[in-house]
């Protein structure tokens, strides 16, 4: 394949990072985006081929002066996420629910933004939200308002870019530094409990949905479409 290049906005870890090796493996020159200098300097250790950046996908300034420094974008990935939002609806704490929309929908928006200008009129734009936006697990309402406002945003999008391409892909469990927050042996009881309940009989690793957010970030005959890769978990209940 000629050489592509991707910006993954949310790079420097899980399934972010895990597209970002994908692409790379695949030829493409890829510039990953992130916070955290510490997580940047240890990738540029451990992965030299992926060209790193300190930027927030919520800094419009941020993300348009790097854009304008990479020059034409073939594929845009964005795989922002938070770890706010959760909780039963009579208790939510809406000040953390609006921290979560603007630290994922408000900086996705912000970032296709200030990146548009620079994508090739062939490239295309590949969202991330999760199986909470048309799954029914009880104290996910807000989360789910979230991951529903991001993927409501790649059908209209779709059609008003064109020929630009936008999808999205809604993954399930999947075991990322997201669940660090829960200690491990709880986590891996969870996971387990949850494994035997997914009609795929198993949690997703941040590969396997790199895998699907890679093929819907380079095929030339997919936009519009938001895939869901939940391992079955809209079908049933994880109580």
């Amino acid at each position: 394949m000629s050489e592509k290049t991707a910006l993954i906005v949310g790079g420097t870890s899980g399934i972010g990072l895990a597209t970002a090796r994908r692409l790379r493996e695949r030829g493409a020159t890829v510039h990953i985006a992130g916070r955290g200098k510490e997580r940047l300097d240890g990738l540029a250790a451990t992965d030299p081929g992926l060209i790193g950046h300190q930027a927030d996908g919520g800094d419009r300034a941020a993300i348009t002066a790097l854009a304008e420094r990479i020059g034409t974008i073939d594929w845009l990935v964005v795989t922002l996420s938070g770890s706010e939002g959760v909780g039963p609806i009579a208790e939510l704490d809406l000040g953390m629910l609006r921290r979560a929309f603007d630290a994922k929908f408000w900086a996705h928006l912000t970032t296709i933004q200030a990146a548009l200008p620079h994508l090739a009129p062939a490239g295309s734009i590949t969202l991330v939200g999760a199986v909470t936006a048309r799954a029914g697990m009880p104290g996910t309402a807000g989360i789910a308002a979230l991951n529903g406002a991001v993927e409501a945003l790649v059908k209209p999008l779709a059609v008003e870019l064109a020929p630009i391409r936008v999808n999205g892909v809604s993954p399930g469990l999947v075991d990322t530094p997201w669940w660090s927050g829960m200690p491990e042996d709880a986590r891996r009881e969870y996971f387990a409990q949850a494994a035997r309940a997914l009609p795929a009989r198993q949690v997703s690793t941040a590969d396997d949905i790199a895998e699907v957010v890679v093929l819907a970030a380079t095929n030339a005959g997919t936009t519009g479409t938001v895939i869901e890769a939940d391992g079955g978990a809209r079908l049933v209940s994880l109580g």
